[in-house]
């Protein structure tokens, strides 16, 4: 398999930064997280979970005028670390208005179990479509 993304490396540096917002998409959703830290020598992003969106209403062109049909509070749930290949900086305009959608850390459920299942649902497909990246 075949993956077509590409990663900008410029001296030490790579595309991500750490606090930089970037998502995992697969199929219809997109997973949306917080870099924390880029491990280089491995190819590997450290993120912490944002939000999982379901966007099976959305288009690709001009994705910021249609509403997700699902938004899912994940930032209770475990980090996670991943291939960077996978991951796709986030455009401040697709992600403001979704993060304010979601509550305060203090009215969010801490460990939500319906979260946890659907992150843990979706990170799956996603081994199983690159289980070569892994």
């Amino acid at each position: 398999m075949i993956i077509n993304y590409s990663i900008t490396m410029t001296g030490e540096n790579c595309l991500f930064t750490p606090q930089q917002i970037v998502y995992l998409a697969h199929q219809s959703h997109r997973l949306y997280c917080e870099v924390i830290q880029v491990v280089e020598s491995r190819q590997l992003c450290w993120v912490r979970p944002l939000c999982l969106v379901d966007m099976s209403q959305e288009r690709e062109i001009y994705p910021q005028l249609f509403a997700p049909t699902l938004l899912m509070d994940v930032r209770s749930t475990s980090d996670l670390l991943y291939p960077i290949i996978l991951f796709q900086p986030a455009l401040d305009t697709e992600v403001i208005p979704l993060l304010s959608q979601l509550h305060s850390p203090d009215d969010s459920i801490n460990n939500n179990p319906i979260a946890k299942e659907k992150l843990h649902q979706f990170i799956t497909k996603v081994w199983q479509k690159y289980p070569e990246l892994f």
